[in-house]
């Protein structure tokens, strides 16, 4: 019989994950295995500066955290050594890990979700190859410029060529 103590420790810790979980705009669900401290080291620095939260939980606290938080179909994947990335931005997660699973064989996407939108392996990779929001921003207003510019010289065109006539 578990202490009570113990007991009291792992609802709180699952309040917290579910709090996590409902405050952040998207996540991604990794195994870890078989990366080096130092590799460990510099993705946790990498996440920490795009404003990503990374910890590894144990399954059985996240999977009472994702139920709770409505993210009931995540708990599928939930074998093995799992760490959690949540983030205020939509791709920052996944861009990070997607790009780090790629350079290393053995650190593996297994799932992820925006919002209550969930996403396999393929979707989070999918999702890694977005541009972060600002560059998409940028692409937008570039290519809005150019007509608007086109627009712009007609109408001075027309105004130049009622104020001949």
């Amino acid at each position: 019989m578990p202490n009570q103590n113990i007991l009291n420790q792992k609802k709180q810790k699952v309040e917290e994950i579910t709090e996590l979980l409902k405050n952040a705009k998207s996540g991604v669900l990794v195994n870890y295995t078989g990366i080096t401290v130092e590799e460990d080291t510099k993705l946790r620095k990498d996440l920490r500066e795009a404003g990503v939260k990374y910890a590894v939980e144990k399954n059985t606290l996240l999977r009472f955290a994702m139920q709770n938080a409505g993210l009931d179909q995540l708990t599928e994947v939930l074998s093995g050594a799992t760490a959690l990335a949540v983030s205020d931005d939509e791709t920052a997660a996944a861009r990070i890990l997607g790009k780090y699973a790629e350079d290393h064989d053995n650190f593996v996407l297994k799932a992820g979700f925006i919002g209550t939108e969930i996403y396999d392996e393929a979707g989070v990779k999918a999702l890694s190859k977005i541009p972060p929001k600002e560059t998409l921003l940028a692409q937008l207003v570039g290519s809005l410029q150019g007509p608007i510019q086109k627009l712009a010289a007609t109408l001075q065109a027309v105004a130049d060529k009622n104020e001949a006539a």
